[in-house]
């Protein structure tokens, strides 16, 4: 399954010269059903891709609302194993931390409370496999 990208989702940014962007997040999981619906249905990550390209072989791509970066979560690929659970500290920058993290929590996020760290605000939480994610508010930032 493709999911066909219009402006209103993600728009497609402009790679300028000399630029490197960073489009894509592998996420080591256990269990891409279980980690799919985590992220699509309780992060409310948008799904871009779920293929089978070949035997053994399953890419699942999702990505944040309104993020130019995606995550894969992918069985079978060469070279991209990783322990389940290894990833720490992926930041979601959001504009109001205290909303986000209640929307969070009302879909079943085990997350943090707020917390100020020198005037930026950072509530943490964890997927099924133990991949740790930090919500950051930073309020001079647009």
């Amino acid at each position: 399954m493709w999911h066909d990208r219009t402006m209103t989702d993600n728009p497609v940014p402009t790679v300028s010269p000399n630029a490197m962007l960073l489009e894509l997040v592998l996420v080591p999981v256990s269990d891409i059903d279980r980690a799919k619906a985590f992220y699509a249905e309780q992060l409310g990550f948008i799904v871009d891709v779920d293929v089978e390209p070949s035997e053994g072989v399953r890419i699942v791509q999702l990505t944040p609302p309104g993020s130019y970066c995606s995550i894969t979560l992918s069985a079978g690929l060469p070279g991209t194993q990783m322990p389940s659970g290894s990833l720490r500290g992926l930041h979601l920058v959001v504009s109001d931390i205290a909303a986000a993290r209640a929307k969070l929590a009302e879909r079943g996020v085990d997350i943090g409370p707020v917390e100020d760290v020198g005037g930026v605000f950072y509530a943490g939480f964890a997927d099924p496999d133990g991949n740790t994610w930090t919500l950051q508010h930073m309020p001079w930032r647009r």
